[in-house]
Protein backbone atom coordinates (compact mmCIF):
# COMPACT_ATOMS: atom_id res chain seq x y z
CA UNK A 1 0.00 0.00 0.00
CA UNK A 2 1.29 3.47 -0.90
CA UNK A 3 2.41 5.48 2.11
CA UNK A 4 0.78 8.89 2.64
CA UNK A 5 2.98 11.83 1.70
CA UNK A 6 3.32 14.91 3.87
CA UNK A 7 4.50 17.62 1.53
CA UNK A 8 7.09 19.91 3.03
CA UNK A 9 4.81 22.88 3.61
CA UNK A 10 2.11 20.71 5.16
CA UNK A 11 4.71 18.97 7.36
CA UNK A 12 6.07 22.31 8.55
CA UNK A 13 2.60 23.55 9.42
CA UNK A 14 1.69 20.39 11.30
CA UNK A 15 4.98 20.53 13.19
CA UNK A 16 4.49 24.19 14.14
CA UNK A 17 0.88 23.54 15.11
CA UNK A 18 2.08 20.84 17.52
CA UNK A 19 4.57 23.37 18.95
CA UNK A 20 1.98 26.16 19.35
CA UNK A 21 3.70 28.38 16.77
CA UNK A 22 1.31 28.21 13.83
CA UNK A 23 -1.04 30.85 15.22
CA UNK A 24 -0.75 33.51 17.92
CA UNK A 25 -1.59 32.41 21.46
CA UNK A 26 -3.96 34.59 23.45
CA UNK A 27 -3.88 33.27 27.01
CA UNK A 28 -2.53 35.12 30.06
CA UNK A 29 0.61 32.99 30.27
CA UNK A 30 0.25 32.14 33.94
CA UNK A 31 -1.56 29.71 36.22
CA UNK A 32 -3.66 27.06 34.52
CA UNK A 33 -3.08 28.60 31.09
CA UNK A 34 0.66 28.18 31.53
CA UNK A 35 0.08 24.64 32.81
CA UNK A 36 -1.72 23.94 29.54
CA UNK A 37 1.09 25.40 27.42
CA UNK A 38 3.72 23.40 29.27
CA UNK A 39 1.64 20.23 28.98
CA UNK A 40 1.10 20.68 25.26
CA UNK A 41 4.81 21.29 24.66
CA UNK A 42 5.82 18.45 26.98
CA UNK A 43 8.61 20.43 28.65
CA UNK A 44 10.73 23.53 28.20
CA UNK A 45 14.50 23.45 28.35
CA UNK A 46 16.07 25.50 31.16
CA UNK A 47 19.24 27.33 30.24
CA UNK A 48 21.27 29.94 32.12
CA UNK A 49 22.48 32.09 29.19
CA UNK A 50 20.77 35.46 29.50
CA UNK A 51 21.94 37.79 26.75
CA UNK A 52 18.36 38.73 25.87
CA UNK A 53 16.20 36.35 27.92
CA UNK A 54 16.77 32.87 29.29
CA UNK A 55 15.73 30.03 27.00
CA UNK A 56 12.77 28.78 29.03
CA UNK A 57 11.35 32.26 29.41
CA UNK A 58 11.67 33.13 25.72
CA UNK A 59 10.14 29.78 24.72
CA UNK A 60 7.06 30.48 26.83
CA UNK A 61 6.85 34.15 25.86
CA UNK A 62 6.88 33.10 22.18
CA UNK A 63 3.61 31.24 22.86
CA UNK A 64 2.08 33.69 25.31
CA UNK A 65 3.01 37.34 24.94
CA UNK A 66 1.75 38.15 28.45
CA UNK A 67 4.01 35.52 30.05
CA UNK A 68 6.50 36.78 32.64
CA UNK A 69 9.33 34.73 34.22
CA UNK A 70 7.76 34.63 37.68
CA UNK A 71 4.87 32.62 36.23
CA UNK A 72 7.03 29.55 35.58
CA UNK A 73 8.66 29.95 38.99
CA UNK A 74 5.18 29.87 40.52
CA UNK A 75 4.36 26.57 38.80
CA UNK A 76 7.49 24.89 40.16
CA UNK A 77 7.99 26.55 43.54
CA UNK A 78 4.48 27.32 44.78
CA UNK A 79 1.69 25.68 42.84
CA UNK A 80 3.73 22.46 42.37
CA UNK A 81 2.17 21.82 38.96
CA UNK A 82 5.61 21.46 37.36
CA UNK A 83 8.93 19.99 38.42
CA UNK A 84 12.52 20.28 37.24
CA UNK A 85 14.41 17.34 35.89
CA UNK A 86 16.03 16.12 32.67
CA UNK A 87 14.87 15.18 29.21
CA UNK A 88 17.86 15.62 26.90
CA UNK A 89 18.89 18.47 29.21
CA UNK A 90 17.57 20.29 32.28
CA UNK A 91 13.89 21.11 31.83
CA UNK A 92 10.67 22.24 33.47
CA UNK A 93 8.16 19.40 33.12
CA UNK A 94 4.44 19.06 33.98
CA UNK A 95 4.01 17.55 37.44
CA UNK A 96 1.51 15.03 36.03
CA UNK A 97 4.44 13.44 34.17
CA UNK A 98 6.46 12.80 37.34
CA UNK A 99 5.42 9.12 37.72
CA UNK A 100 6.76 8.48 34.21
CA UNK A 101 10.15 9.77 35.28
CA UNK A 102 10.63 6.87 37.70
CA UNK A 103 12.10 4.80 34.87
CA UNK A 104 14.39 7.68 33.94
CA UNK A 105 15.51 8.04 37.57
CA UNK A 106 16.56 4.39 37.63
CA UNK A 107 18.27 4.47 34.26
CA UNK A 108 20.06 7.74 34.96
CA UNK A 109 21.34 6.36 38.26
CA UNK A 110 22.75 3.26 36.56
CA UNK A 111 24.37 5.42 33.88
CA UNK A 112 25.89 7.81 36.42
CA UNK A 113 27.30 4.95 38.50
CA UNK A 114 29.00 3.59 35.38
CA UNK A 115 30.38 6.85 34.02
CA UNK A 116 30.80 9.41 36.75
CA UNK A 117 33.70 7.71 38.59
CA UNK A 118 35.83 8.39 35.51
CA UNK A 119 34.35 11.81 34.76
CA UNK A 120 34.03 13.46 38.17
CA UNK A 121 36.44 14.42 40.93
CA UNK A 122 36.75 11.68 43.52
CA UNK A 123 34.95 11.64 46.84
CA UNK A 124 31.39 12.26 45.74
CA UNK A 125 30.16 8.71 46.36
CA UNK A 126 31.18 8.98 49.99
CA UNK A 127 29.13 12.17 50.29
CA UNK A 128 25.77 10.71 49.22
CA UNK A 129 24.51 9.63 52.65
CA UNK A 130 25.92 12.74 54.32
CA UNK A 131 24.25 15.09 51.83
CA UNK A 132 20.94 13.23 51.99
CA UNK A 133 20.97 13.34 55.78
CA UNK A 134 21.85 17.07 55.74
CA UNK A 135 18.85 17.83 53.49
CA UNK A 136 16.57 15.60 55.56
CA UNK A 137 17.57 17.29 58.81
CA UNK A 138 17.96 20.91 57.69
CA UNK A 139 15.71 21.36 54.68
CA UNK A 140 16.43 22.89 51.26
CA UNK A 141 20.08 23.44 50.41
CA UNK A 142 22.06 24.81 47.49
CA UNK A 143 25.32 23.43 46.13
CA UNK A 144 27.09 26.59 47.26
CA UNK A 145 25.99 26.05 50.84
CA UNK A 146 27.48 22.56 50.79
CA UNK A 147 30.85 23.49 49.37
CA UNK A 148 30.64 25.43 46.15
CA UNK A 149 29.49 24.95 42.58
CA UNK A 150 32.86 23.95 41.23
CA UNK A 151 36.40 23.69 42.43
CA UNK A 152 40.04 23.72 41.51
CA UNK A 153 39.71 26.98 39.60
CA UNK A 154 37.48 25.41 36.94
CA UNK A 155 33.79 25.78 36.31
CA UNK A 156 33.60 22.59 34.24
CA UNK A 157 30.97 20.09 35.33
CA UNK A 158 33.63 17.38 35.54
CA UNK A 159 35.35 19.40 38.26
CA UNK A 160 32.41 19.91 40.61
CA UNK A 161 32.97 19.89 44.35
CA UNK A 162 32.11 16.35 45.65
CA UNK A 163 29.08 17.68 47.55
CA UNK A 164 27.77 19.36 44.40
CA UNK A 165 28.23 16.08 42.50
CA UNK A 166 26.40 14.22 45.26
CA UNK A 167 23.50 16.68 45.12
CA UNK A 168 23.22 16.33 41.35
CA UNK A 169 23.42 12.54 41.56
CA UNK A 170 20.68 12.42 44.19
CA UNK A 171 18.51 14.78 42.14
CA UNK A 172 19.02 12.94 38.85
CA UNK A 173 18.27 9.61 40.52
CA UNK A 174 15.02 10.93 42.05
CA UNK A 175 16.09 10.94 45.70
CA UNK A 176 16.05 14.73 45.83
CA UNK A 177 13.93 17.29 44.02
CA UNK A 178 14.32 20.95 43.12
CA UNK A 179 12.00 22.86 45.44
CA UNK A 180 12.77 26.34 44.05
CA UNK A 181 15.57 28.55 42.81
CA UNK A 182 17.28 31.48 44.45
CA UNK A 183 18.26 33.72 41.59
CA UNK A 184 19.21 30.96 39.18
CA UNK A 185 20.69 28.69 41.85
CA UNK A 186 18.87 25.40 42.45
CA UNK A 187 17.74 24.45 45.96
CA UNK A 188 17.34 20.74 46.64
CA UNK A 189 14.92 19.09 49.06
CA UNK A 190 13.37 15.70 49.74
CA UNK A 191 10.74 14.64 47.17
CA UNK A 192 8.12 14.16 49.90
CA UNK A 193 8.40 17.88 50.68
CA UNK A 194 8.14 18.93 47.02
CA UNK A 195 6.17 16.41 44.99
CA UNK A 196 2.42 16.12 45.80
CA UNK A 197 1.62 12.83 47.57
CA UNK A 198 -0.88 11.63 44.97
CA UNK A 199 1.77 12.04 42.27
CA UNK A 200 4.42 10.20 44.29
CA UNK A 201 1.95 7.38 44.94
CA UNK A 202 1.49 6.58 41.24
CA UNK A 203 3.62 3.59 40.19
CA UNK A 204 3.26 2.76 36.47
CA UNK A 205 5.28 -0.20 35.28
CA UNK A 206 8.09 0.07 32.75
CA UNK A 207 5.94 -1.02 29.80
CA UNK A 208 3.30 1.61 30.63
CA UNK A 209 5.99 4.28 30.86
CA UNK A 210 7.55 3.38 27.50
CA UNK A 211 4.13 3.34 25.84
CA UNK A 212 3.29 6.71 27.35
CA UNK A 213 6.64 8.26 26.37
CA UNK A 214 6.35 7.14 22.76
CA UNK A 215 2.70 7.98 22.17
CA UNK A 216 2.94 11.35 23.92
CA UNK A 217 6.09 12.26 21.98
CA UNK A 218 4.33 11.52 18.68
CA UNK A 219 1.40 13.74 19.66
CA UNK A 220 3.83 16.59 20.29
CA UNK A 221 5.92 16.38 17.14
CA UNK A 222 3.30 15.20 14.64
CA UNK A 223 5.54 12.75 12.78
CA UNK A 224 8.88 11.17 13.55
CA UNK A 225 11.18 8.19 13.24
CA UNK A 226 11.46 5.78 16.16
CA UNK A 227 14.78 7.38 17.14
CA UNK A 228 13.29 10.86 17.15
CA UNK A 229 10.45 9.67 19.36
CA UNK A 230 12.90 8.10 21.82
CA UNK A 231 14.93 11.33 21.88
CA UNK A 232 11.95 13.52 22.77
CA UNK A 233 11.74 12.66 26.47
CA UNK A 234 14.89 10.47 26.58
CA UNK A 235 13.02 7.83 28.59
CA UNK A 236 12.63 4.92 26.17
CA UNK A 237 15.78 3.34 24.72
CA UNK A 238 16.30 3.22 20.94
CA UNK A 239 15.59 -0.52 20.95
CA UNK A 240 12.39 -0.03 22.95
CA UNK A 241 11.36 2.70 20.51
CA UNK A 242 11.83 0.44 17.48
CA UNK A 243 9.87 -2.33 19.16
CA UNK A 244 7.08 0.05 20.14
CA UNK A 245 6.77 1.42 16.61
CA UNK A 246 6.65 -2.07 15.10
CA UNK A 247 3.94 -3.19 17.51
CA UNK A 248 1.93 0.05 17.23
CA UNK A 249 2.09 -0.17 13.44
CA UNK A 250 0.92 -3.79 13.46
CA UNK A 251 -2.00 -2.87 15.72
CA UNK A 252 -3.02 0.14 13.62
CA UNK A 253 -2.23 2.71 16.30
CA UNK A 254 0.22 4.47 13.99
CA UNK A 255 0.82 4.60 10.24
CA UNK A 256 3.92 5.00 8.12
CA UNK A 257 4.30 8.27 6.26
CA UNK A 258 6.78 9.88 3.86
CA UNK A 259 7.79 13.39 4.87
CA UNK A 260 9.14 15.70 2.19
CA UNK A 261 12.32 17.56 3.17
CA UNK A 262 13.27 21.01 1.91
CA UNK A 263 15.38 19.65 -0.95
CA UNK A 264 12.65 17.29 -2.14
CA UNK A 265 14.05 14.13 -0.55
CA UNK A 266 11.61 11.97 1.37
CA UNK A 267 12.14 10.60 4.85
CA UNK A 268 10.05 7.75 6.19
CA UNK A 269 8.52 8.11 9.62
CA UNK A 270 5.40 7.46 11.67
CA UNK A 271 2.29 9.44 12.48
CA UNK A 272 -1.37 8.73 13.28
CA UNK A 273 -4.54 8.92 11.20
CA UNK A 274 -5.77 11.67 13.49
CA UNK A 275 -2.66 13.79 12.92
CA UNK A 276 -2.89 13.28 9.16
CA UNK A 277 -6.50 14.47 9.26
CA UNK A 278 -5.44 17.50 11.27
CA UNK A 279 -2.63 18.31 8.85
CA UNK A 280 -5.09 18.41 5.95
CA UNK A 281 -7.24 21.07 7.60
CA UNK A 282 -4.68 23.42 9.16
CA UNK A 283 -4.96 27.10 8.24
CA UNK A 284 -2.16 29.21 6.84
CA UNK A 285 0.25 30.34 9.55
CA UNK A 286 0.31 33.72 11.19
CA UNK A 287 2.48 36.24 9.35
CA UNK A 288 4.05 37.39 12.61
CA UNK A 289 7.83 37.61 12.70
CA UNK A 290 8.99 35.61 15.73
CA UNK A 291 12.29 35.71 17.59
CA UNK A 292 12.85 32.23 19.01
CA UNK A 293 15.21 30.75 21.55
CA UNK A 294 18.02 28.62 20.09
CA UNK A 295 16.60 25.89 22.36
CA UNK A 296 13.01 26.31 21.21
CA UNK A 297 11.43 22.83 21.03
CA UNK A 298 10.65 23.45 17.37
CA UNK A 299 14.35 23.86 16.59
CA UNK A 300 16.35 22.05 19.29
CA UNK A 301 16.72 18.95 17.07
CA UNK A 302 19.18 20.63 14.70
CA UNK A 303 19.17 17.87 12.08
CA UNK A 304 15.39 17.84 11.95
CA UNK A 305 15.22 21.64 11.65
CA UNK A 306 17.63 21.48 8.75
CA UNK A 307 15.60 18.83 6.93
CA UNK A 308 12.25 20.46 7.58
CA UNK A 309 13.06 24.16 7.31
CA UNK A 310 16.41 24.18 5.50
CA UNK A 311 17.83 25.98 8.54
CA UNK A 312 21.29 25.03 9.79
CA UNK A 313 22.03 26.30 13.30
CA UNK A 314 25.00 25.74 15.58
CA UNK A 315 25.61 27.34 18.97
CA UNK A 316 28.88 29.30 18.85
CA UNK A 317 29.31 29.99 22.57
CA UNK A 318 32.33 27.71 22.74
CA UNK A 319 33.78 28.80 19.38
CA UNK A 320 36.65 31.32 19.68
CA UNK A 321 35.34 34.76 18.79
CA UNK A 322 37.60 35.12 15.74
CA UNK A 323 36.21 31.88 14.29
CA UNK A 324 32.51 32.56 14.83
CA UNK A 325 30.43 32.85 11.70
CA UNK A 326 27.61 34.71 13.41
CA UNK A 327 27.98 35.42 17.12
CA UNK A 328 28.15 34.21 20.69
CA UNK A 329 24.41 33.56 21.00
CA UNK A 330 22.14 34.43 18.10
CA UNK A 331 18.40 33.88 17.88
CA UNK A 332 16.55 32.16 15.03
CA UNK A 333 13.88 34.34 13.41
CA UNK A 334 10.76 32.78 11.91
CA UNK A 335 7.93 34.20 9.85
CA UNK A 336 4.94 32.07 9.01
CA UNK A 337 6.27 28.58 8.43
CA UNK A 338 9.75 29.66 7.32
CA UNK A 339 12.93 30.47 9.20
CA UNK A 340 13.98 33.76 7.62
CA UNK A 341 17.20 34.54 9.45
CA UNK A 342 19.03 34.92 12.74
CA UNK A 343 19.60 37.95 14.92
CA UNK A 344 22.30 39.00 17.37
CA UNK A 345 20.36 41.03 19.92
CA UNK A 346 21.14 41.75 23.57
CA UNK A 347 19.47 43.46 26.47
CA UNK A 348 21.58 46.41 27.57
CA UNK A 349 19.93 48.22 30.45
CA UNK A 350 16.68 49.66 29.10
CA UNK A 351 17.69 49.01 25.49
CA UNK A 352 17.59 46.08 23.12
CA UNK A 353 20.82 46.41 21.16
CA UNK A 354 20.70 44.77 17.73
CA UNK A 355 24.18 44.04 16.47
CA UNK A 356 23.35 42.07 13.34
CA UNK A 357 20.68 40.27 11.39
CA UNK A 358 21.56 37.67 8.77
CA UNK A 359 18.74 36.71 6.37
CA UNK A 360 18.68 33.08 5.27
CA UNK A 361 19.68 32.44 1.63
CA UNK A 362 16.88 33.48 -0.69
CA UNK A 363 15.03 35.49 1.96
CA UNK A 364 14.56 39.17 1.09
CA UNK A 365 14.18 41.81 3.77
CA UNK A 366 11.70 44.20 2.23
CA UNK A 367 9.96 47.03 4.05
CA UNK A 368 7.12 44.86 5.30
CA UNK A 369 9.38 42.17 6.72
CA UNK A 370 11.68 44.75 8.33
CA UNK A 371 8.63 46.38 9.91
CA UNK A 372 7.57 42.96 11.20
CA UNK A 373 10.99 42.40 12.77
CA UNK A 374 10.89 45.81 14.44
CA UNK A 375 7.37 45.08 15.72
CA UNK A 376 8.59 41.81 17.27
CA UNK A 377 11.47 43.62 18.98
CA UNK A 378 9.00 46.18 20.34
CA UNK A 379 6.75 43.38 21.62
CA UNK A 380 9.64 42.26 23.80
CA UNK A 381 9.69 45.50 25.84
CA UNK A 382 7.09 44.60 28.51
CA UNK A 383 8.64 41.13 28.84
CA UNK A 384 12.23 42.38 29.16
CA UNK A 385 11.58 45.67 30.91
CA UNK A 386 13.19 47.60 28.05
CA UNK A 387 11.94 50.76 26.36
CA UNK A 388 13.90 51.17 23.13
CA UNK A 389 15.71 49.35 20.35
CA UNK A 390 19.05 50.45 18.90
CA UNK A 391 20.60 49.13 15.71
CA UNK A 392 24.30 48.99 14.88
CA UNK A 393 25.24 50.88 11.74
CA UNK A 394 25.87 47.70 9.76
CA UNK A 395 23.25 45.51 11.44
CA UNK A 396 21.51 44.25 8.29
CA UNK A 397 23.88 41.75 6.72
CA UNK A 398 21.83 41.14 3.56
Amino acid sequence: MTRPLLQNRTARRLFLDRHLLLRPGSGPGRGTDLDDVLGRLGFVQIDSVNTLARAHDLILWSRRGRYRPRALEALVARRRTAFEHWTHDAAAIPMAFYPMWRLKFARDEARMRRRWPAWQRGGWQGELDTVLRHVSDRGPVSARELGGDGGGGSSGWWNWHPSKTALEFLWRSGRLAICHRRGFQKLYDLPERVIPPEVRAARPDDAEIVDWAMSEALERVGFATSGELAAFFEIATRDEAREWCAEALARGRIVEVDVECTGGARRRGFTTEGLLDRAATLPAPSSRVRILSPFDPALRDRARAERLFGFRYRIEIFVPEAKRRYGYYVFPVMQGDRVIGRIDARRDGSEIAVRAFWPEPGEKMGKGRLAGLEAELSRLHPFLGTTSVTFAADWLRA
